[in-house]
């Protein structure tokens, strides 16, 4: 314990710049600290304690002193503590303003050509760890100007699965994000994705998943999912999901598959991608993969999912249906021989009589997707109108369910609620005038028996 605190202490003299041989004095801290937090569980805990100065000592250093000397040990240091003590901790690291520091350090980094890698997989682990603990993170990652970085590490080390992961895993988070999401599509992610998730190999899976989760984020945005449906995307992901239904007969992998639904689930979200999923005959192929599944309760997930995307891309038709399409036939008693009725009984089986204009607008609200966002909603307070404020209205209106006449015909078993109760004066036969006695102070006693 003491000793941790003696190296913040020197730690804290550094950072003014009052303590002599800078550069060495910064090394051999950091070292030490490392060293004490990567093998002493008690000195993790005491760094990140309630009323500890460890992690704001580390991150006013990184702010202060940047990469310079021993940027790299104390971000090892935070992403250690970080991974070891868990959430709560991403929380504390939040909430002392780390995200921004950490952003400042990965732009900082990304100007080194080539960038340190090993540098760049600790901040990006580190980020995306506590990214879901920082509800403004894809504001501040844009503001910053790092959503490009990981973007560029992906494209140019797609081989380098030990530096893609953590770079995935950041770039899902920032994804969450409808603005983020329009601009990085702009960029060539969705192209990119798909480098990643196809074709089919059981080799980094773990890889494969989290680039999964990510482009199903990304085709979340309209604008995304249109330029998938462009480039024929949908055909891709029914092929690379039915290559896993026939190759992953142990159901080892359902993750992957289900990530693959999703990602389905996401582009059938516009008329487009509906009808390419028609078009690509995914109706048939799911029903078919679903109707495998429902011997397995560990596949239920599949299945679920898959209906609702069958559900969704089904064609929608008046009743009543006249063609193969329903299993029962509501006849009409009376079949006009021309008029829209008769139309419909003579359409062919294959045509849909209802159009869908669920997104026949989207070309002109494109751009609306990039719109203002109000990040800061925690601090404006808005009136809800549904909430009575009024105390009277709140009030119960208590009703009577007879009239006034009408109940005094209970007065008789009641007297106590009617009649005047005064003290009788015997002498003039009148009731006494109550006065109070100036005298009597205290509590009343009443007698008991035996006193009388």
């Amino acid at each position: 314990s003491s000793r941790t605190i003696s190296l913040l202490s020197q730690l804290e003299k550094i950072n003014s710049g009052s303590a002599l041989g800078e550069s060495d004095s910064a090394r051999y801290v950091t070292s030490k600290i490392l060293h004490l937090v990567q093998s002493q569980e008690k000195t993790r805990k005491e760094m990140t304690s309630k009323g500890s100065t460890g992690i704001d000592v580390i991150l006013s250093t990184l702010e202060v002193k940047s990469l310079n000397f021993f940027g790299y040990g104390f971000v090892a240091v935070l992403h250690f503590i970080i991974m070891k003590c868990g959430g709560r901790r991403a929380s504390v690291l939040v909430t002392k303003g780390g995200t921004q520091i950490l952003f400042q350090l990965l732009l900082t980094a990304s100007k080194d050509s080539p960038p340190n890698e090993e540098l760049m997989v600790l901040l990006h682990t580190l980020l995306a760890k506590i990214g879901p603990k920082d509800k403004k993170i894809g504001m501040k990652a844009r503001i910053n100007g790092v959503l490009n970085i990981s973007l560029n590490l992906v494209k140019h080390n797609l081989q380098n699965h030990r530096l893609v992961l953590p770079c995935l895993q950041l770039l899902r988070v920032y994804s969450t994000n409808s603005v983020n999401a329009v601009s990085l599509g702009k960029n060539g992610v969705v192209e990119l994705m798909f480098k990643i998730i196809g074709p089919f190999s059981k080799r980094n899976t773990s890889l494969m998943k989290v680039a999964l989760d990510t482009l199903a984020a990304l085709l979340k945005s309209k604008t995304n999912a249109r330029r998938a449906v462009d480039r024929g995307y949908v055909q891709v992901l029914i092929t690379i999901y039915v290559d896993w239904h026939r190759h992953d007969s142990r159901h080892r992998y359902m993750l992957i598959r289900k990530g693959v639904l999703q990602c389905i689930k996401s582009v059938t979200n516009i008329k487009l991608g509906r009808k390419a999923f028609i078009d690509a005959n995914g109706m048939k192929i799911l029903y078919n993969t679903s109707q495998e599944c429902l011997a397995v309760r560990t596949l239920d997930p599949l299945v679920n999912t898959s209906s609702l995307i069958m559900r969704k891309c089904f064609p929608k038709n008046r009743l009543p249906l006249p063609t193969i399409k329903s299993a029962f036939h509501f006849q009409l008693p009376v079949i006009p021989a021309s008029g829209p009725v008769a139309q419909l009984y003579n359409l062919p089986p294959d045509v849909d009589d209802v159009v869908d204009e669920s997104d026949d607008n989207d070309d002109a609200e494109t751009e609306s997707e990039i719109e203002t966002e109000i990040d800061d909603d925690k601090d404006q307070h808005f009136e809800n109108d549904d909430i009575e404020t009024d105390i009277n209205k709140l009030k119960p209106m208590q009703e009577l369910g007879r009239s006034i006449e009408d109940l005094k015909m209970y007065e008789q078993f009641f007297p106590e609620l009617s009649e005047n109760f005064q003290e009788w004066d015997l002498v003039s036969q009148e009731p006494k005038p109550f006065v109070p006695d100036a005298n009597l102070s205290g509590p009343i006693v009443v007698p008991t028996a035996s006193e009388e």
